[in-house]
């Protein structure tokens, strides 16, 4: 299995962005998805999390704030991030199962203030 993120960028704070992330194989609609961060200096941490039967769960700092979706028949995962906050500057992973068995690559996210 493997995971292509992209979408992350330079963004305004108070903007949006819609991070993707593609999977190969054909695991992608049994599995949960999940997007994580980084943030310079810090741990990697779960953002959200959708399931197979599409319940989705959010961690308290973007609650609101983003939208996580899946599309089985395009095998991707999306993050949908609306009033974005310098803090929110990261780099965004994707991965699949949970716990998480496989990992993508990355974007980075850039919120300037």
């Amino acid at each position: 299995v493997q995971l292509q993120a992209s979408g992350g960028g330079l963004v305004q704070a108070g903007g949006s962005l819609r991070l993707s992330c593609a999977a190969s194989g054909s695991i992608f609609s049994i599995n949960a998805m999940n997007w994580y961060r980084q943030a310079p200096g810090k741990q990697r941490e779960l953002v959200a999390q959708i399931t197979s039967a599409y319940n989705t769960k959010y961690e308290g700092f973007v609650e609101g704030r983003f939208t996580i979706s899946r599309d089985n028949a395009k095998n991707t995962v999306y993050l949908e991030m609306n009033s974005v906050k310098p803090e929110d500057t990261a780099v965004y992973y994707c991965s699949l199962g949970w716990p998480p068995k496989y990992w993508g690559q990355g974007t980075l996210v850039t919120v300037s203030s």
